[in-house]
């Protein structure tokens, strides 16, 4: 479904009512950047899960209907991001929705949301990480972070807690040989820096990302980051640009969200300065 050359992107994630992450952050960030975007819930939370207490609802046994009713109206899309997944099952709903949609020209973006602080999140269970590195394989983008680029490789993360350069850039060409074309590492905090480690398997190159931290772990920020790579790659930009514009804008949000005193749980804040990015 074309439209004056504006881009789709179907965006599979989890539905927060408060928090800044997953979808609340993908519609508004992707769609200012001139992105149509298109969402498909995975599971609806009261507030995401880095909260003590939140309602969570598993919605994998409406997702293949979901699908079917999008198969109906002759959608297409430019690219498919995938995020947070409720259930082993889901993989293989998206998979198959993955192989019905992309065509050579969708761009296919996987943030395998699992984890953070060297654990897994509650609802991920050993089976579904497994299931994760099927649905990396053939993706144009992997974002995670290092906890979950651990689990994923199935490397000890208190091994790579103080990794060198060249061990994360290793970790990076690890997870592009499971079948995945590019790689960004992210939110590596060394001495008063964050740090992106990205492998191009397109180039065979690496490089990384550097910016201020300012204190103060966001939720959501993943979620903004790779909502921002998504969309700038959508809109034409390189891999290597698309990296580090995206990054300069998290430095700022985080700056921001600093000097509001937004609590690190609350999520990331963005939206005054959205149309910056």
């Amino acid at each position: 479904m074309a439209n004056m050359n504006l881009k789709n992107c179907a965006v599979i994630n989890d539905l927060s009512g408060f928090g800044r992450c997953a979808l609340n952050v993908s519609i508004p960030v992707m769609s200012a950047l001139g992105i149509r975007t298109l969402s498909a819930p995975t599971a609806v939370l009261s507030n995401h899960t880095a909260f003590s207490d939140y309602y969570f609802h598993d919605l994998t046994d409406g997702m293949e209907e979901y699908f079917s009713a999008w198969e109906k109206l002759s959608l297409s899309f430019d690219g498919i991001y995938t995020g947070f997944l409720g259930s082993e099952r889901q993989v293989d709903i998206i998979s198959s929705f993955i192989k019905h949609f992309r065509t050579s020209d969708t761009l296919l973006f996987v943030d395998p949301v699992m984890g953070d602080d060297g654990k897994l999140y509650t609802t991920y269970t050993p089976e579904l990480v497994c299931r994760m590195r099927e649905l990396i394989r053939g993706a144009d983008v992997i974002t995670p972070n290092l906890t979950e680029a651990c689990f994923l490789a199935d490397i000890s993360y208190k091994h790579m807690e103080n990794a060198s350069d060249a061990m994360l850039f290793s970790l990076a060409k690890k997870l592009s040989s499971l079948g995945a074309r590019r790689v960004c590492i992210t939110g590596i905090y060394r001495k008063g820096f964050v740090y992106n480690f990205v492998y191009d398997g397109v180039s065979g190159k690496t490089f990384r990302t550097r910016s201020k931290y300012v204190g103060g772990q966001f939720c959501g920020t993943g979620d903004l980051f790779t909502s921002l790579l998504a969309g700038f790659m959508l809109r034409g930009k390189s891999f290597r640009q698309s990296v580090r514009r995206a990054a300069r804008f998290i430095g700022k949000a985080a700056l921001l969200s600093k000097k509001l005193g937004v609590s690190p749980t609350d999520g990331i804040a963005f939206e005054t300065i959205l149309h910056k990015a």
